[in-house]
């Protein structure tokens, strides 16, 4: 019949009703809409699947040095350790707390474990004297001059909050990739890319061409024009995919979590050995500078006397596990990296069917024929001329915008991560890369990115570390809003650019 009654496919005659236009356009949009949920289950499957990998691997570590605590302890030390397990229970606890994603300042959280630590045994240890909370705070005063525990607790400190730091963002790194790709899969397709989508995958029904298919170039208009926003989702996506492949390398080198966080409790054991070991000597610094306490009315009681004697902790290393998974998740990251821009080419290729032939036998959106025009760019600035998709460069899609700056927010959190920084806590950060911790990152890496005086810079609501084809080549490490704030300076921002 004549298709003068059609108002998306073409008008010569047709074996189309306007009903069936209108189903044939539904049925195009759904189909399509549902390839990309398909495509972005695809991407979300292989992300949350490292999360889980590593989040499995790394609370096993952390497991596996508490138990051994537990276990070693009691005939260790005796006393010292059953009269204080809820000390020990309480820092695996907040180091568990903090890595789920608790708001809590690590080095804080390691300085009040010690504190604790050095009062109970301080206690136990001089049962003859009635110490006060009042001594007890003159001591802790004393105790960084001393050096009770020796160095462990300043190493440790240094060691397990870069490590905690880079595998808590690591493992958000996944879930935060794998959450944006969800949202961004699910927004709807505008009125015009579905009657271009309809003209791609049906047309050819309604002109008795149902076994043609469509050119592959007219195929990658289309698909660029209605994914134009979504490609614009590449910078900050492949930054993302870098820098957690650069705190990859991190986790598995100089921040190595199978080495210092599988040995904590070797750590602790250590440092109550420097405590036994200088009992005397401490003791008497203590009493020259806070004065010598009451003897106890109770008498001197009974100081356990065990010591750690011969009874030897070892870590089971999981170094090989590691390196297996840090090298799975960079071969992931690596092939994920390009997705939002190679989306297009692969919805034609692998779904739509798109003809490879580079004749006059594919379908050009009127015709069986070739197609003339040429294949538009990837993004949306790159559409004001598509000849498929009307496109308003204009009017980006608002929820697109939101998940490009979440990406940036996560992207600047690993560039921090990088460096052994929190953002939530930057100003402990910054005082712990200056005091001598800072060496173990390379300048190579991020020599050039650290400021000397990071409180004299105004902070930045983009702090974004720039990047290349090798990683990270600058993060910042100044004071940073929260992620809330910068999401919403961002959002206003983009509005007001884009109206």
């Amino acid at each position: 019949i004549l298709g003068e009654h059609l108002r998306i496919c073409p008008q010569g005659y047709t074996c189309c009703t306007s009903e069936m236009e209108e189903n044939f356009a539904n049925k195009s949009r759904s189909e399509f809409e549902a390839m990309m949920k398909e495509a972005g289950r695809s991407v979300q499957t292989t992300l949350t699947a490292q999360h889980r990998s590593f989040d499995s691997y790394f609370q096993d570590l952390l497991n596996k040095s508490e138990k051994a605590l537990y276990d070693a302890f009691p005939s260790m030390y005796g006393e010292l350790y059953t009269q204080n397990m809820k000390v020990f229970k309480d820092l695996y606890s907040e180091l568990r707390r903090y890595y789920r994603g608790s708001n809590i300042n690590l080095e804080e959280a390691l300085n009040e474990f010690w504190t604790r630590l050095l009062e109970r045994l301080f206690k136990l240890m001089n049962p003859q004297y009635h110490i006060t909370d009042e001594y007890l705070d003159c001591m802790v005063k004393h105790a960084e001059q001393h050096k009770p525990f020796g160095e462990v607790p300043r190493d440790l400190k240094v060691k397990a909050t870069r490590a905690f730091i880079a595998a808590r963002s690591y493992a958000q790194g996944f879930l935060v990739g794998s959450d944006v790709v969800k949202k961004v899969s699910q927004v709807s397709l505008s009125h015009e890319c579905t009657r271009a989508i309809m003209k791609l995958m049906y047309c050819p029904h309604c002109r008795g061409m149902s076994s043609v298919k469509p050119c592959n170039n007219y195929c990658l208009n289309v698909v660029k024009g209605c994914l134009a926003n979504q490609a614009d989702l590449n910078t900050e996506w492949k930054y993302l995919m870098d820098s957690l492949m650069v705190v990859a390398d991190r986790i598995d080198g100089a921040y190595n979590v199978d080495t210092v966080i599988g040995t904590i409790h070797m750590r602790i054991a250590e440092a109550i050995s420097n405590l036994q070991e200088n009992k005397d000597s401490i003791t008497a610094k203590v009493f020259q500078g806070c004065g010598n306490p009451k003897v106890s009315t109770k008498g001197s009681g009974s100081e356990d006397k065990k010591r750690r004697g011969k009874v030897t902790l070892e870590a089971k290393s999981s170094a090989q596990a590691l390196e297996m998974l840090v090298l799975d998740a960079k071969g992931n990251l690596t092939a994920l990296k390009t997705y939002w821009i190679t989306l297009p080419g692969s919805l034609c290729s692998k779904k739509v069917m798109a003809s490879t032939a580079l004749d006059d036998k594919c379908w050009n959106g009127m015709t069986k024929g070739s197609y003339l025009p040429e294949v538009m760019g990837d993004g949306l600035a790159n559409q004001i001329n598509n000849p498929e998709v009307e496109v308003d460069i204009t009017k980006p899609d608002m929820t697109i915008r939101q998940q490009i700056m979440q990406l940036k927010i996560m992207t600047n959190r690993l560039g921090n991560a990088n460096i052994g920084n929190d953002v939530d806590f930057q100003d402990a950060s910054d005082d712990m890369s200056g005091s001598g911790s800072g060496d173990s990152c390379p300048d190579d890496v991020c020599g050039k990115r650290l400021s000397k005086s990071p409180s004299t810079r105004r902070p930045e609501t983009h702090a974004i570390p720039k990047q290349s084809g090798h990683g990270i080549n600058g993060a910042s490490s100044t004071s940073l809003p929260s992620a809330f704030l910068l999401l919403l300076v961002a959002f206003i921002a983009t509005q007001h650019l884009w109206r």
